[in-house]
């Protein structure tokens, strides 16, 4: 059986680049072949421009996502099986053909139509796809706990022919049954926490940096984050060590590892003694590496809060800025493993409910 996968591929984030490459491997445990649709959607240089406010960091904007797309190419040309169509719009769309069997919305924020507002609205709940054939979702996400009216009224339509949809979060299985009417969808792990710690650690580059350290990776700009570690490092003696995902970090606190290869990020999270972050995917992988995580909450905090309750380390989350005990309370974390080795389970049980049967339910 062939699946072919529509999820996003080029967003300038480790997190998104790495619940793609998840997605392809755990469909790869069940079917025959899976490709992934090579659906370029990031920001094009006019789009640059239009959107950038301050004249003046417009070339760190430009030095950043040539960097991100030079990271990204890399994974999506080693490790990804793309279309050998290359597809930017709508009609791009429209002329595609393919001879999958069964066909699947990928996982991360693909149906926000906030999110990659640039990347065409329909494809994203497979309008493309000629009637008839199989539609399933692995872990998609709404990205957020409402909906507007227009969106709802857009995709209804293509949302109610999947076979069957799971979703990432407990909010949209929410959305699905009050808003679509859509009864039966579940919730699974991320991608990436449906893939063990081995599999991850086969992956990850030969570390660079010797020595304990506190890995710092932001995603948001928040001067309290940078104050909290400079007294974290301060209370441990450590040193910091920075991912900069964006070009103005590396005048910040720490030793600055400015856009490594994707597979880096993996490495120095499993070889740190602590990381502080406010990223969902640094905090998921963490927990599954076996690394302290300290989360400081910022943007969508729930998306973080409800990971640390499931695995049962809530602790985790900084106070305020003067919480520095929080090192003092170190996750169980061969508990947080048995409960993520359930969520795989979920997962699998999921998909074995999809390509166990041949025949297309509605």
């Amino acid at each position: 059986m062939k699946v072919l996968v529509l999820t996003l591929i080029a967003i300038e984030n480790y997190g998104s680049a790495l619940q793609a490459f998840a997605t392809q491997k755990k469909l790869e445990e069940f079917a025959d072949e899976v490709q992934i649709v090579n659906c370029i959607h990031n920001l094009r240089f006019k789009d640059l421009v239009k959107n950038q406010r301050n004249p003046l960091k417009m070339p760190f904007k430009v030095i950043r996502v040539l960097l991100y797309d030079k990271k990204i190419k890399q994974l999506k040309e080693r490790r990804f099986n793309l279309t050998d169509e290359v597809l930017y719009d709508e009609n791009d769309f429209k002329k595609f053909r393919s001879d999958a069997d069964i066909y699947c919305t990928g996982s991360d924020q693909i149906w926000n139509p906030g999110c990659i507002s640039h990347m065409p609205f329909g494809p994203r709940f497979l309008d493309f796809v000629p009637e008839g054939k199989r539609k399933f979702s692995f872990a998609a996400s709404f990205g957020k706990d409402q909906i507007d009216d227009e969106t709802v009224a857009r995709s209804k339509k293509w949302i109610c022919q999947y076979e069957r949809i799971s979703v990432r979060e407990e909010s949209g299985v929410k959305i699905l049954k009050e808003r679509y009417g859509y009864q039966n969808a579940v919730r699974i792990a991320d991608p990436t926490l449906a893939m063990t710690p081995e599999f991850w650690r086969g992956c990850a580059e030969k570390p660079k940096i010797k020595g304990e350290y506190i890995l710092l990776y932001s995603v948001y700009i928040n001067k309290n984050f940078d104050d909290y570690a400079k007294k974290l490092s301060k209370k441990t003696g450590l040193p910091l060590v920075r991912i900069c995902p964006d070009i103005h970090q590396v005048i910040k606190r720490g030793k600055s590892v400015v856009i490594p290869p994707v597979f880096d990020f993996i490495t120095l999270i499993d070889n740190a003694k602590y990381v502080l972050t406010d990223s969902f995917h640094a905090t998921a992988f963490s927990m599954m590496l076996n690394t302290e995580p300290i989360c400081v909450l910022h943007n969508n905090p729930e998306r973080i809060s409800s990971f640390l309750r499931l695995v049962g380390a809530e602790h985790c989350i900084v106070k305020d800025a003067d919480d520095l005990g929080v090192i003092d309370h170190p996750v169980d974390f061969e508990n947080a493993e048995k409960i993520l080795a359930r969520e795989r389970e979920r997962v699998d049980e999921f998909l074995r409910g999809i390509f166990n049967t041949n025949e297309s339910t509605s």
